[in-house]
């Protein structure tokens, strides 16, 4: 593990015996870049998003809770995705690498927190595998009154084009061939394959009850300022979710894992 930076804000950087490395900047516990150990990048990161902490960054791997998107009165994608986080532990060992970071609420920016006055704590845990990723999202209520929360990690594959991209496992759905803009919730399958030009990537859930997958298109794309005009042919947002907040009693947990795992 070594400290390292993303544009203007602080970062860490872990890295696997077999040569892949991750970067997480705090700002968001934000995951920046995955990089398997062929040296390919696997996530997209916008050349338009901000890198300084001035908004929510647009690429890798948002955090979301504990609101998804405006399904609330709070914050459109909660807090999470524009605190800044802690580092917790870290490690490693023969074949892996992990890196751990904290959210309270007392790490929440004054203005977020009063739109969301409940006392918690978050653990986001990147593990790096000979094969894969995984990333282990854990929520606590320390507060003595129940809350009701949602959450996403909000993952941008890098493709090699959009609109050449297939994604097999979903109910009804499978397989899905991209072309038209995609804003869709599906009820998370057990496992689904994305085939995003250049080998196969699996992807699986424990906890999360929706997968959503998303692409802009070019003409929503054209009005993000922070997604530049061609890039929206350069990912697909395939995101385990909990889209509707439900309610989590006072001391409770729960605990969302994302595993990603690559083949040639």
């Amino acid at each position: 593990m070594q400290e390292t930076t993303f544009g203007q804000l602080p970062a860490v950087s872990i890295t696997a015996p077999d040569g892949a490395q991750a970067t997480i900047a705090l700002y968001g516990a934000h995951l920046v870049s995955w990089r398997t150990a062929d040296g390919r990048e696997r996530l997209f990161m916008s050349e338009a998003s901000p890198r300084d902490g001035s908004a929510a960054i647009r690429g890798g791997v948002p955090v979301i809770f504990p609101q998804f998107s405006t399904r609330g009165p709070g914050q459109r994608h909660g807090i999470a995705r524009l605190s800044h986080w802690r580092l917790g532990d870290h490690g490693n060992d023969a074949t892996t690498a992990w890196a751990e970071f904290l959210l309270t609420q007392e790490d929440v920016p004054a203005e977020l927190a009063r739109g969301w006055p409940h006392a918690f704590a978050l653990a986001l845990r990147f593990t790096l595998r000979p094969d894969g990723l995984e990333m282990r999202f854990h929520v606590r209520n320390t507060g003595g009154e129940p809350f009701d929360f949602a959450c996403a990690l909000h993952t941008y594959y890098a493709v090699d084009a959009f609109t050449g991209t297939v994604l097999t496992g979903l109910p009804d759905t499978s397989p899905l061939n991209f072309g038209p803009p995609l804003d869709n919730v599906y009820p998370a399958p057990a496992g689904l394959t994305l085939q995003p030009g250049t080998g196969t990537v699996q992807l699986a859930q424990q906890g999360f009850t929706e997968f959503v997958v998303w692409n802009p298109g070019a003409e929503a794309a054209a009005r993000l300022t922070d997604l530049r005009d061609d890039e929206w042919q350069r990912f697909v947002c395939i995101e385990p979710a909990r889209v509707d907040q439900q309610p989590l009693a006072a001391g409770a947990d729960w605990t969302g894992v994302h595993t990603i795992t690559v083949a040639p």
